[in-house]
């Protein structure tokens, strides 16, 4: 199954059209109240603006949306910002268009270009987050070999589309990796290649993860 992206941290771009400056603010948030709170942020500190747009969506699914012209004419600010965000595939992230009017009317059209393309240009400079649906996988080994698993383990998911986890010390060392279903057999077969079958993997549960390519 395919998840929505997110992005990695806040962006903040600017964008003059006609003499009216568009200030873009991105957001990753993980939750509702979080979007509301950092664009009543965001409208108190550009409390003098004309337009203070918004559009957000939230949830692992991207399912809940919603947007605002504030004040623009009725679907030329908050609906074009969301169309992109939706075009790019994104979700758990809030962007707030900060409009202060440079005296030349843009029209319908103008306007949806411009809150549209406001957000594009912002997210063409946000790192993105991928998610996608991996499964814990844990290798305990001995101390002494730990270090050369963990080599192993770096490399195998740096090609195999896998992350890694936090290594834990105990009566041995517990390597972890986030590993992508269609991956399990291959992993299985390389540790055993590594350990001339002496260290097993371990699955365990399966969670949507972050992932920056």
């Amino acid at each position: 199954m395919d998840y929505p992206a997110t992005i990695a941290e806040p962006v903040v771009h600017e964008l003059d059209v006609k003499r009216s400056r568009f200030l873009t603010y991105l957001q990753p948030v993980g939750s509702v109240v979080e979007a509301d709170q950092f664009i009543a942020i965001v409208r108190k500190r550009h409390w003098d603006a004309n337009h203070n747009c918004t559009a957000m969506i939230t949830g692992v699914l991207g399912d809940q949306a919603r947007s605002s012209d504030d004040g623009e004419p009725s679907g030329t600010a908050g609906v074009p910002m969301m169309e992109v965000l939706k075009r790019r595939g994104l979700t758990d992230i809030v962007a707030v268009v900060t409009r202060y009017f440079g005296g030349v009317k843009l029209g319908a059209g103008g306007l949806v270009r411009a809150y549209g393309g406001a957000v594009s240009e912002a997210l063409d400079h946000a790192t993105i987050v991928y998610r996608r649906a991996l499964t814990r996988v844990t290798l305990d080994v001995p101390h002494a070999d730990a270090g050369r698993f963990d080599n192993h383990l770096r490399e195998w998911a740096s090609r195999g589309g896998a992350t890694l986890g936090e290594t834990t010390y105990a009566q041995s060392a517990t390597l972890e990796a986030w590993v992508p279903e269609t991956e399990l057999v291959r992993l299985r077969d390389d540790v055993a290649a590594w350990s001339q079958g002496t260290v097993t993997p371990l699955v365990g549960e399966v969670r949507v993860v972050d992932v920056i390519d």
